[in-house]
């Protein structure tokens, strides 16, 4: 049987088919007039993808573009011919394999949904040949080509790299590059700020928000078959299920669902934890004790033993928060945890990891108008804040992404800017804090969201990353899959050269270096014993390890006695801020009784200037009185001296008495007596 109908079998569509399959997708007819070909694309992408598309279609389909440019044309039809004839003489294959990928890149769920309308070809498998499928790059884009590999003596005659196209899978699977398996089932409803956690090979999807309004449904993907169903949830007295998005879905037990806080239509005023039981498929309320934290979605929930780490979120009034609390779930009983240091900002949508089951790592976030891209460490131990010096090529600010670790290493995907979706899927060694880039996506695509979720899982024994939903100016229900390089087993931590713990990349941390040279000592014996049993020749291999074990052990003492001098000096350094931070507070102390004596003396300056003004006041009401009876005097003296003039006019004209009262002889006097 050829190699090329193994390929079909294996991976979909060989080339040309899978070309012409993802031409009948995107809304290509195959045949009509270079005028008609396309028509149904423009309602599926943009304008400039369109052309593109449409462009390649053309260079495939009838080769390089030799029509004149007529006048008369109209401006859509002058730039599909400007599209195409752009591409001069490119290939007919090379224009297919284009055209594939940028719808890849527009619609990386394309194949699965067009799978269901394809028919397949039956291949029967000869078992005397061993062809294998390997994946080729070009230009970033895996193209499934073909491999036969002989047998000799039943074996293979060379070892294959595991980046083949998985049986079952259905899709390229290489490293640290995204694909979308080909899943089949009822796919549940586009969505973000949804929660999501695996058992047994399966991931669960819970609730999250479809155009505005919350969900509570729960879905599970079958990651061994890759087929979606969605759970039939059986009704009991407290288990109906409030719709609610930007919560946190925790497996737990073995069997069970944790569904911590999210928001709600109706929120209640604190937070509540739901527990969902796989076998007896109920929700229920978990009865738990002491003062749970208020409502809230958005926050980070960090599984660390047998305790959940709750940190910031937002609450039902959109205040933002920044408080840690701890619920025990042994005992059920929460915890607000006090803390020392400088804590991160009040945030939400941000993402969080724990390290060795004792740093609690918080990257990023946003508040209601800014992202961040900060880091921040939390001892659970001494519970004391850091902020530790990033190192590599450190992420830029998001809000709404999700994370999940591997190992050390710690997985960033997707989120927000408040302009755009974040394209580059980053890792953080936590070890060594160190960001390093592991794939780019192009275009508006699901990777690139907010609000969507990512959970670790495995397929033939590697791990695997399984991304799903997300909002990118539109709800998204896409799987995309991942397998990183990163590999956090002994083998490839003997072939690093250990470093500190993460503890001792934090400025300000005063706990001890560990001992690495115990543990690389301990993981040494470990590989000498494996390579005993691997190879019964082994002695000599066994001494030159040895010999550089004693090397390896040297170095690491220099570097920790280094280490140590080094924490010595910021010992020192941070003892002489503090003293210098007790004797500003001192200064300020004395700063600020001084500034509360002047507000005391101000106030009573204050109090006195109020009465003189009331005094005042009163002045000026009696000297307006005082005028208007000085006014008043002045009539009366007026009247007074004009009644005394007239009244003394009168006495003179009868103390005269005329002419005959003198000769008739009766004196003045008496007439007036009379």
């Amino acid at each position: 049987m050829s190699a090329a109908a193994i390929a079909r079998g294996s991976s979909g569509l060989a080339y040309p088919e899978r070309f012409y399959a993802a031409a009948a997708y995107a809304g290509f007819g195959g045949g009509g007039s270079p005028k008609s070909a396309g028509e149904g694309v423009a309602s599926k992408f943009s304008n400039d993808t369109a052309l593109l598309l449409y462009a390649l279609y053309q260079q495939a389909t009838v080769g390089p573009c030799n029509i004149p440019k007529p006048r008369g044309w109209s401006p859509i039809e002058q730039s599909k011919w400007t599209s195409w004839n752009g591409l001069g003489n490119m290939a007919s294959t090379e224009a297919m394999r284009l055209f594939v990928k940028i719808l890849e890149e527009e619609d990386p769920g394309w194949y699965s949904r067009a799978s269901n309308h394809i028919a397949e070809p039956v291949v029967h498998v000869e078992m005397n040949h061993n062809p294998e499928v390997v994946a080729v790059s070009e230009n970033g884009n895996i193209l499934p080509e073909t491999k036969t590999v002989p047998i000799e003596n039943g074996n293979l005659s060379e070892t294959q790299d595991k980046d083949v196209v998985l049986e079952g899978l259905g899709v390229v699977n290489v490293y640290d590059q995204w694909v979308s398996p080909p899943v089949s089932g009822t796919r549940p409803k586009a969505r973000y700020e949804h929660g999501a956690a695996v058992i047994d090979d399966k991931m669960y999807i819970f609730g999250g928000n479809h155009n505005g309004r919350y969900l509570n449904d729960l879905q599970v993907l079958n990651m061994r078959s890759w087929t979606w169903s969605k759970v039939e949830v059986r009704a009991v007295n407290d288990g109906t299920t409030t719709p609610c998005a930007g919560h946190t879905l925790i497996p737990w037990d073995g069997n069970k669902l944790l569904s911590v806080a999210g928001h709600t239509k109706d929120p209640s005023e604190t937070l509540q934890v739901k527990v969902f039981d796989l076998q007896t498929c109920t929700w229920s309320n978990l009865k738990t004790y002491g003062q749970p934290p208020v409502s809230r979605g958005g926050q980070s929930v960090t599984l660390v033993g047998t305790t959940l780490v709750i940190f910031g979120g937002q609450d039902a009034k959109r205040s933002l928060l920044n408080d840690l609390h701890i619920l025990d779930l042994e005992t059920m009983t929460w915890d607000e945890m006090d803390t020392v240091g400088v804590r991160p900002s009040p945030r939400s949508d941000h993402a969080a990891a724990v390290h060795a089951d004792r740093y609690l790592l918080i990257f990023g976030g946003g508040s209601h108008a800014t992202c961040f891209n900060d880091l921040h460490v939390l001892d659970l131990q001494t519970m004391e804040w850091s902020r530790p010096i990033q190192q590599g090529e450190i992420p830029s600010p998001r809000a709404g992404h999700c994370g999940v670790t591997v190992g050390e290493n710690w997985f960033i995907v997707g989120g927000g800017n408040n302009k755009s979706g974040v394209s580059e899927t980053v890792v953080l060694n936590m070890s060594t804090l160190v960001w390093s880039v592991v794939t780019t996506v192009q275009g508006r695509v699901p990777l690139a969201s907010e609000g969507s979720s990512l959970v670790l899982s495995s397929y033939n024994g590697e791990d695997i990353l399984v991304a799903f939903g997300g909002y990118n100016g539109r709800y998204n229900n896409e799987v995309n899959v991942l397998k990183p390089s990163h590999k956090s087993t002994l083998q490839s931590k003997m072939m690093e050269t250990p470093v500190p713990d993460s503890v001792s990349a934090v400025q300000n941390v005063t706990n001890p270096t560990r001992d690495v040279e115990s543990e690389f000592e301990t993981g040494q014996e470990g590989r000498i014993r494996e390579i005993v049993m691997d190879n019964n020749d082994s002695e000599p291999k066994i001494t030159k390890v040895e010999e550089t074990n004693e090397h390896r052990i040297t170095i690491l003492k220099a570097e920790k006695e280094e280490l140590e001098s080094s924490l010595t000096k910021e010992k020192m350094q941070t003892y002489q801020l503090r003293q210098e931070l007790t004797e500003a507070e001192t200064r300020n102390t004395d700063l600020y009784k001084e500034l509360q004596s002047v507000r005391g003396q101000l106030a009573a300056e204050q109090s006195r200037c109020f009465k003189l003004e009331v005094d005042v006041a009163e002045l000026r009401q009696k000297l307006q009185t005082m005028e208007t009876l000085q006014k008043e005097l002045d009539i009366l003296q007026r009247q007074k001296a004009a009644s005394e003039q007239a009244a003394l006019n009168a006495k003179q004209k009868q103390s005269s008495g005329g002419v005959w009262g003198w000769l008739a002889g009766t004196p003045p006097t008496e007439k007036v007596d009379d």
